[in-house]
């Protein structure tokens, strides 16, 4: 695949070490989020932007997913979800993985590779109540 700037999601540097960036692809007349998370070797990762507990809780509402220890962590049930391979290592959904968006790294950029999307911009969708809604998260709000 040929990167180009209509692919150009961020800089390298704009993707947190500690936390997520949240972006926005479509699927044809369909929207996803996403988020982008730098690992400590300076690769990039992207994951679709939800737990595989409950598909409706999103990781990043907006402000970046909390990451401890290396790890996403979903504030809704706490489950934890390693950054590089996505896979959930502790919560009601051990054993699953995070749905990957592939990306490519180029010249400081991070570009959207993944031939099931095209990028559409940074931050949330519009598609979501950014509110807290009604369920109890995991941070007790």
């Amino acid at each position: 695949m040929e990167l180009d700037e209509d692919d150009r999601i961020a800089a390298v540097e704009d993707v947190p070490t500690d936390g997520t960036l949240l972006f926005t692809v479509r699927d044809g007349f369909d929207r996803e989020e996403a988020v982008l998370t730098r690992l400590s070797d300076g690769s990039v990762q992207a994951f679709r932007n939800y737990c595989m507990h409950w598909t409706d809780v999103r990781l990043d509402k907006g402000s970046g997913a909390t990451v401890r220890d290396g790890e996403i962590v979903c504030q809704k049930h706490g489950a934890t979800f390693e950054r590089d391979s996505g896979y959930c290592d502790f919560g009601p959904c051990e054993g699953s993985v995070l749905d990957r968006i592939d990306v490519a790294v180029a010249d400081g950029d991070v570009y959207l590779a993944d031939d099931d999307y095209e990028f559409e911009a940074l931050g949330p969708s519009g598609e979501h109540d950014l509110s807290s809604g009604s369920r109890i998260d995991f941070t007790g709000t």
